[in-house]
């Protein structure tokens, strides 16, 4: 009968080789699926309806994601990453020109005036 030699902190001592074990862990795909990006653009940059068509892509990327049809879900998700980027640069392109207008008209305005009163 063959006895094992233990350490002192209790493991065993064997002379057989260690043995390794690989495991395959299936990996999930983490799909984003831009739901909030889509709602603030819906709420505050909706230039065109772009935000609302965006959060319906998130929300179908959303479902597929649940359904587990990880490519129906990616190609949503980029229809409404592409519909978010148009939203958010329209958004600001319309704000900045909306404040270049305001400007001018206060510009124009404040012209207007300083003439009339310089004509009573």
């Amino acid at each position: 009968m063959m006895q094992n030699k233990v350490d002192v902190r209790g493991a065993l001592l064997s002379t057989a080789p260690a043995t390794t074990k690989v495991i395959n862990v299936p990996e999930e795909t983490v799909v984003p699926d831009h739901v909030v990006w889509s709602l603030f653009n819906t709420i505050f940059l909706n230039s065109f309806c772009l935000g609302f068509v965006a959060f319906v892509y998130s929300v179908k990327a959303r479902d597929r994601k649940m359904v587990g049809d990880l490519t129906g879900a990616q190609s949503f998700a980029s229809t409404a990453r592409c519909l978010n980027i148009w939203a958010l640069v329209l958004g600001i392109i319309s704000i900045v020109l909306l404040g270049m207008a305001y400007a001018a008209a206060y510009g124009a305005l404040l012209q207007a005036m300083q003439e009339r009163r310089r004509y009573h």
